[in-house]
């Protein structure tokens, strides 16, 4: 277990979710108090030095992505702390759970939602037990191999990836420290990189389901339309399906939901001159502007929340909105289905 003080140098390393350290980060964060906002008066109050600080505080609090309970959120963690609780009990064959969907639909938020309501309560569980390690949170690498699918585990646990280190040394280590630290989730996104039908990528799946079979823990995955792809064919996509729930991630239409999600991302500003209710007056238009997409809607209010405190507006408008350049596919035009 001492090799999970290892200090990963690099104050960017402690940071990702795919270090121990980066996730205990991201843990202890969701439990921080909310920044307390000024008043106007409070604010031109202060010297400059000060509102500087507080300015730079409130960019902070837009550039973080502010996380709120979609439907696909809640499903997700539900069915994910179900599959936890029934396979307890269970020697072999666990059931996992993939969440599947096109890009910036919500798919990596509802995963690390469901880490973090697994953590939470395993802390509760197990007071001042601070060596346990209940979640695990990797990505695939593009063109994986099973020595890769290993090395991310490693590196995440803090245990040394070295360039002799063979598959067989990292899958022990690996398992000897996920048994005696009580992991129970393990969260896998980008599985997309993986292909059946490729060698490398067919080898990759079974280096992952082999950890499944020998960690006792739930297997939660994350990618871009998996249905579509490659990862349930054939007969290991059989197994796969077999013993995997699909949890689907998509657009909003425009309802009631939709206006709940733009009402909440509005709550959460800390602008001074902000009319309450002008980004839900504006709901129908950003649902038009982002296609229906969580993921660009937040990233739509988040910038030009940043923008109004750069700017000193303090406020943010249709015109500031617009001013907000977004990614390529919220241009695209929708199919008829998912209108």
């Amino acid at each position: 277990m001492t090799a999970l003080l290892a200090d990963n140098s690099g104050e960017d390393f402690g940071r990702q979710l795919t270090s121990l350290p980066g996730w205990r980060g991201f843990v202890d964060a969701s439990l921080g108090e909310p920044m307390a906002p000024l008043t106007r008066a409070e604010y031109d109050a202060l010297e400059a030095e000060d509102r500087d600080a507080y300015d730079d505080d409130r960019l902070d609090h837009h550039a973080r992505l502010q996380v709120v309970a979609t439907s696909t959120v809640r499903n997700t963690v539900t069915c994910g702390r179900r599959l936890v609780i029934l396979n307890r009990g269970a020697v072999s064959a666990r059931r996992g759970m993939i969440v599947s969907g096109p890009a910036n639909t919500g798919k990596t938020i509802a995963l690390t939602q469901l880490g973090l309501a697994h953590e939470l309560q395993d802390r509760r569980r197990h007071l001042g037990q601070g060596n346990r390690i209940p979640v695990i949170y990797i990505t695939v690498p593009p063109a994986a191999t099973p020595r890769m699918i290993a090395a991310e585990f490693a590196r995440f646990l803090g245990l040394p990836v070295l360039r002799s280190s063979n598959i067989t040394d990292l899958t022990e280590a690996v398992v000897g420290v996920c048994t005696k630290a009580g992991t129970g989730l393990i969260l896998v996104d980008e599985i997309h990189n993986i292909s059946l039908t490729t060698r490398h990528g067919a080898d990759a799946s079974d280096t992952l389901k082999y950890f499944s079979e020998r960690i006792p823990a739930t297997f939660a995955y994350a990618g871009i339309d998996i249905e579509d792809g490659s990862l349930l064919s054939g007969t290991r996509g059989d197994q796969i399906a077999a013993r995997f729930t699909s949890m689907a991630t998509h657009s909003f239409p425009y309802n009631a939901e939709w206006k709940s999600l733009v009402a909440q991302m509005e709550a959460n500003l800390i602008l001074h001159e902000h009319q309450a209710r002008t980004l839900t007056r504006l709901d129908r238009f950003l649902h038009t502007r982002t296609n229906g997409m969580i993921g660009t809607l937040s990233h739509q209010i988040r910038g030009a929340a940043v923008d109004a405190i750069l700017s000193r507006t303090e406020k943010i408008t249709k015109a500031a909105l617009l001013a907000v350049d977004l990614d390529i596919a919220s241009s695209r035009k929708r199919p008829a289905a998912a209108r």
